[in-house]
């Protein structure tokens, strides 16, 4: 080969690296993901936490947009099943434009499903998991901005007790989530004095009635549901028709519209029927106004509970892989680098709350409320009263 030959080969070399090197951010797309239930009877709540990460990187991928970078929602239906959940997640890590994910709704879906994203180095925000080992495992990915059910089952028993409830029947789903707040409820409200006539786990749906008999025949004060609003309501609806008259009480996997469709004036009637969040009413927060009204306008419809935690989980997301893009020179960032952007977060400003996490990515403060079902009106769920509200730091 000549000499000049070898150079033209050179300069054709180069400018093939050039061309086929590291893309300009023009040319690229960042993902985020959400993993929650989009069909199936807890889409309800499912739906809107999607709803609400999107309504987020609509109005806030703006400066990730001016680096050039085209900013998608990559949605999941995780079905509220682990199965199904652990698979999207595996097909969510191997999409290297996907930096982040904001999910799931059941403790039971993210437990596993974050194992994936544990592995793989990809940072998930959960806007609404409250099991304790979501982030008691220790995971730098991991983190949530809501409270946990080992607080939020005795901010339930504290309440029963302050209702002078003497006796009590519990019941759950035998989830993760479900059978862990129904234990926690249970021991605190033992150690308030409280009489258990019975702690009883089912995957029943609609007819609850071997479940009922020990529950009439021992006529408690309370009866408690640990678990999901589809099977909460059918149970309390049958057990009033039949006719118990006490105190329903929940937790925030109660927390939907769908739940009055399902039992209607009988979750009124009685003793009435509460329920525990970590979620209150969007309308709540001071700084949703604006959030509220946009989701109205955009979505023709009230925002479920933990829509609005959806959005400040997006927020979240949005602004730790800014950082770590500006960090890494405006390039693509390492996944690793969004997860550390995120843990490293101080006092974000989110709608429902100013957030920072601890070292095993529990916020340093998390609200609790207890809400009482007011209206057999879905409509008007969002404007059922609360009755407690309390600011928590996680244990230690």
């Amino acid at each position: 080969m000549t000499k000049r030959l070898l150079v033209v080969s050179l300069l054709l070399i180069a400018a093939v690296i050039t061309i086929s090197g590291p893309v300009a951010a023009a040319d690229q797309t960042i993902k985020i993901a959400t993993q929650s239930p989009l069909s199936g009877d807890q889409s309800a709540v499912g739906v809107d936490i999607k709803r609400g990460a999107e309504l987020a990187l609509e109005q806030m991928s703006a400066p990730l947009v001016k680096m050039g970078f085209k900013v998608e929602l990559a949605p999941f239906d995780d079905q509220a099943n682990p199965d199904t959940g652990v698979a999207n997640a595996k097909r969510i890590v191997s999409d290297p434009a996907i930096l982040s994910v904001v999910g799931h709704y059941n403790s039971g879906v993210q437990i596993p499903s974050s194992e994936v994203y544990h592995t793989s180095g990809l940072a998930n925000v959960s806007p609404a998991n409250t099991n304790p080992k979501v982030t008691t495992r220790g995971y730098m990915e991991v983190n949530r901005i809501v409270g946990r059910d080992d607080v939020q089952g005795v901010v339930g028993a504290d309440f029963a007790a302050g209702k002078k409830v003497k006796s009590v029947f519990v019941v759950h789903d035998k989830t993760a989530y479900g059978q862990g707040i129904a234990e926690f409820f249970k021991k605190r409200a033992e150690e308030k004095g409280m009489k258990m006539l019975g702690f009883e786990g089912t995957e029943e749906k609609a007819n609850f009635d071997s479940l009922l008999s020990p529950i009439l025949a021992g006529n408690p004060d309370l009866v408690y549901f640990g678990g999901m609003y589809s099977q909460a309501a059918v149970l309390f609806k049958q057990a009033r028709e039949k006719g118990y008259m006490g105190i329903f009480l929940s937790d925030d996997g109660f927390d939907s519209s769908d739940a009055v469709k399902i039992g209607g004036q009988t979750l009124l009637d009685g003793g009435g029927t509460f329920y525990s969040t970590v979620s209150g009413p969007a309308s709540i927060y001071p700084g949703t106004a604006k959030f509220v009204a946009d989701f109205k306008a955009k979505y023709n419809a009230a925002p479920q509970p933990f829509a609005a935690q959806g959005y400040d989980c997006m927020g979240i997301c949005l602004k730790a892989i800014e950082a770590a893009v500006k960090a890494n020179g405006n390039k693509f960032p390492a996944r690793a680098a969004v997860t550390k952007a995120i843990r490293d977060m101080k006092d974000y400003e989110g709608i429902t709350g100013k957030f920072t996490f601890n070292s095993i990515g529990d916020p340093t403060i998390a609200k609790y409320f207890v809400i009482q079902v007011a209206s057999p009106s879905p409509a008007k769920w969002s404007d059922n009263p609360v009755v407690e509200t309390l600011d928590i730091a996680p244990p230690k």
